[in-house]
């Protein structure tokens, strides 16, 4: 079975839409937002934690996988399905943004990115082929193009020497896409230059993929810089197409980019944040760290429904946290993870019910917050 995307309902306020992606390995219901796992594993979740709490698709980074412990090896093991116990859908990033990221002394050229290792600093050289190579090997039911990252506020030309060369190496990643069963999606870059995302768009459309995705965005700009972007890529990226925002974000991210017409997601912000004892709640984050918690017999949220707030009061949350008990991560972890995908369920049924603005308007309220312009 090969991975294609249907639209299902459409906003009558907005560009928001569901939808519903179909892989080898199941459906995800979108708008959707995928947990990351970059080497395999949510931090703290085992695969049936996941499932529990309705985890659609997990992402893994082909990058870190490749360094430890080898996408040869994972191949040799059935794929990274069956190495990690996980028979749902997958997604994996090429490694464009790690290799940027994480090394100080990469040299990009036009045949691909050197780099050291992060790890233990071997030399390695990651082609445009050579990612599609390993994410080949990995099994993802949806595969990145490699492409080029920029730090916010690159200057133009060097932003447009970049997107030129990630619409080669998007050609070059799409010739050597020769596993149909994965759909290889393209990624749109251009930074934050208007006429280059437009470069950006145009170029993919020509060669054509399975899906789009915008990258290039979360990296320290202000949101309504992001949100100019959307809105200038989005309605020019084809409707039967999964639109897919790489990176992003915090959960007033996730609302507007949905009512921008995104339909996917990933970001590490939820399980990091569980790791630092910053819990989000429908009124905002609480820092289970804060000393007031120290003796509140409350639950986290008393209107949350997951596994934690049923169970545990604010207190018992801060004594683990306090005392580096290990289950703190993987309750605070539940909790989080619970949060996004329940409000990823609620944004799918205002939806289908015509009722988003209702739901964006009340979502900003509960926060006592304003919600940009739309």
């Amino acid at each position: 079975m090969t991975t294609h995307f249907e639209v299902l309902s459409a906003s009558s306020e907005a560009l928001a839409r569901c939808g519903r992606i179909h892989t080898p390995h199941g459906v995800i219901d979108t708008p959707a937002f995928c947990p990351v796992g970059t080497l395999g594993s949510v931090k703290g979740m085992a695969p049936d934690d996941l499932e529990g709490l309705g985890v659609q698709m997990m992402l893994s980074n082909a990058y870190h996988l490749y360094l430890r412990p080898g996408h040869r090896f994972i191949e040799k093991r059935g794929g990274l399905h069956n190495f990690i116990g996980w028979d749902h859908p997958i997604l994996t990033d090429s490694g464009g943004y790690q290799i940027f990221s994480l090394n100080k002394l990469t040299k990009i050229s036009e045949e691909g990115a050197a780099f050291q290792s992060h790890i233990d600093g071997s030399r390695h050289f990651i082609s445009p082929e050579k990612a599609i190579e390993i994410e080949s090997s990995l099994g993802a039911d949806i595969i990145m193009a490699f492409d080029e990252c920029l730090p916010y506020a690159s200057d133009y030309k060097r932003t447009a020497a970049s997107v030129d060369r990630t619409l080669r190496w998007a050609k070059r990643s799409k010739s050597a896409h020769l596993n149909k069963k994965q759909s290889l999606y393209g990624i749109v870059q251009g930074g934050f230059f208007p006429d280059l995302r437009k470069v950006g768009v145009e170029g993919l459309l020509e060669i054509g993929f399975d899906g789009y995705a915008i990258g290039g965005l979360s990296v320290g700009e202000p949101q309504d810089e992001m949100l100019e972007v959307l809105e200038q890529v989005v309605p020019t990226l084809p409707s039967d197409k999964t639109v897919y925002l790489m990176g992003v974000g915090r959960p007033e991210d996730l609302v507007e980019a949905v009512w921008r017409g995104v339909d996917l997601f990933d970001c590490v912000l939820p399980t990091r944040h569980a790791r630092t004892g910053s819990l989000f709640t429908a009124r905002g984050e609480i820092n289970i760290k804060n000393s007031r918690y120290k003796e509140d017999d409350q639950p986290l949220d008393s209107d949350c429904a997951c596994y934690t707030c049923r169970h545990f009061s604010r207190a018992y949350l801060r004594h683990l946290f306090i005392a580096k008990e290990i289950l703190a991560i993987r309750l605070n972890t539940l909790h989080n993870l619970y949060y996004y995908l329940a409000l990823m369920s609620g944004l799918r049924q205002a939806i289908k019910d015509l009722t988003l603005s209702r739901f964006r308007k009340t979502f900003y309220e509960l926060r006592n917050t304003a919600s940009p312009l739309s």
